[in-house]
């Protein structure tokens, strides 16, 4: 984790803080329509703890996540990158949407690095 970057490690943090939004809006309005939520809930408290372990590892805040917490997030992550993968190999190059999935998946990707970090 000591070879990133400042720009990429403050990339990472806004992408994980747009994903935390997106999913805090998703959850908003499905529990609205009476959705089920269990699967966005489960994915927001993934991209909490993935957040929060960039910035524990990067500046050394303090986390209250139980290692059960944080190995259940590393496994959401983990399952989430495929499908995001896939949308951006279906992106146009250059479009903004190709841009956010590629920033998307490298915050991801740093997120279970440091998960892999903490957890050994």
């Amino acid at each position: 984790m000591e070879n990133v970057s400042n720009e990429d490690k403050l990339e990472a943090i806004k992408s994980l803080q747009s994903t935390i939004n997106k999913l805090e809006n998703a959850l908003s309005q499905m529990t609205q329509k009476g959705a089920n939520t269990t699967l966005v809930k489960k994915r927001l408290k993934a991209a909490y703890i993935g957040l929060a372990m960039l910035e524990s590892a990067w500046n050394q805040r303090p986390h209250q996540y139980t290692p059960e917490d944080i190995a259940e997030a590393r496994n959401v992550i983990t399952g989430l990158l495929p499908s995001i993968e896939n949308s951006y190999a279906k992106s146009k190059a250059g479009s903004p949407q190709r841009t956010l999935l590629e920033r998307r998946i490298k915050s991801l990707k740093l997120a279970v690095q440091a998960i892999e970090d903490i957890s050994t």
